[in-house]
C-alpha cells in the first residue's frame, strides 16, 4: 500500500482528506509545525491548522503550546485503537437509525413486491439465513451438485431448526450425508443421472410452504470468481406457482 492509498483508507476510517494527509505527514515527520506539515504535503497551511486541531479532539494528535505551536501524532497503537473506537460508535448510531426506520415503516412491506433480487454470494447467504430463521413448519433447502451453497453457517442454522422441531429436507450429493450426519436434518441425494446436474445451479429454498428463493451461478473458469444472482418470493402468486413447480421437478419423495 502506498501513500496515496493509505489516505483513502483513513478516509474510509472517517477521516477528511486534510486530516488523513496530515496525519500522514506528521507519521513521517515525528514532529512539526505547520509550516512543516505544510512543505510535506499539498495541505495549505491556513487549513493545517484547523485539520490538526480536528485530529486532536479525535485523539491522533498531541499539540504543544509553544511558539511556533509544534503537532505531534500519537501512537500508531492508540490511534488503532481511536480509529476503532470511533468506527464502532459511528457504525452503532447510524444501524440504531436505520433500526428505528425500518420499525417505523412497519412490517410487510416487502411482501407487498412480488418478487426481488439478491446479487452477489454474501447478500445472498444474508437473505438464506433470515428466511430459514423464520421458518415455523418446513424448510427444503437444494444445492448444487458442488454443494457450494451451503456455508457452515447455514448449516449449523439448519441444524438448530432440525432441533427445535421444524422439518428440514436438505438435497444435493452424497456430501451431504456426512455434514448432517448426527442430526435431525433429512437428506436426499440427488441421483448422478439427474437431467438437471449439469445446470448452474445455486440454491433452491422453500421456506413453510408460502417463501421460495432461487438462485443461478454465473460460473468461471476460476471458482473464487463464481457469481450468483438471487430471486425471491413470500406469500404471492408468484411464490405459488414457483413452489408448484418445485414441487413437480422433486417428486413426492420431497414434496414441499
Amino acid at each position: 500500500m502506498d501513500e496515496p492509498d493509505a489516505i483513502e483508507a483513513l478516509e474510509n476510517l472517517g477521516l477528511s482528506n486534510y486530516e488523513a494527509k496530515v496525519f500522514t505527514a506528521l507519521q513521517r515527520l515525528g514532529t512539526g509545525t505547520a509550516r512543516d506539515v505544510h512543505r510535506a504535503t499539498d495541505v495549505p497551511r491556513s487549513q493545517v491548522y484547523g485539520a490538526a486541531e480536528s485530529l486532536q479532539e479525535r485523539g491522533l494528535v498531541e499539540v504543544q503550546q509553544s511558539k511556533p505551536i509544534q503537532y505531534r501524532p500519537v501512537s500508531l497503537e492508540a490511534a488503532r485503537s481511536h480509529l476503532r473506537g470511533e468506527f464502532e460508535r459511528t457504525k452503532e448510531r447510524a444501524f440504531d437509525y436505520l433500526e428505528s426506520a425500518r420499525e417505523q415503516r412497519g412490517e410487510g412491506d416487502e411482501e407487498r413486491e412480488d418478487i426481488w433480487t439478491v446479487h452477489g454470494r454474501t447478500s445472498i447467504d444474508g437473505r438464506v439465513e433470515q428466511l430459514l430463521e423464520e421458518a415455523e413448519h418446513r424448510v427444503v433447502f437444494g444445492v448444487g451438485r458442488d454443494a457450494r451453497g451451503l456455508t457452515n453457517e447455514l448449516a449449523d442454522l439448519m441444524r438448530e431448526q432440525a432441533d427445535s422441531g421444524v422439518e428440514v429436507v436438505v438435497i444435493g450429493d452424497e456430501a451431504l450425508g456426512e455434514i448432517f450426519a448426527d442430526s435431525d436434518v433429512q437428506v436426499v441425494q440427488v441421483p448422478a443421472d439427474h437431467p438437471h446436474g449439469d445446470d448452474p445451479v445455486g440454491r433452491v429454498v422453500v421456506v413453510d410452504a408460502e417463501t421460495v428463493l432461487l438462485s443461478v451461478r454465473n460460473q468461471r473458469d476460476n471458482a473464487e470468481l463464481d457469481d450468483e444472482t438471487a430471486i425471491w418470493s413470500s406469500r404471492t402468486g408468484i411464490a405459488a406457482v414457483l413452489i408448484q413447480l418445485i414441487d413437480g421437478g422433486l417428486g413426492e419423495a420431497v414434496s414441499v
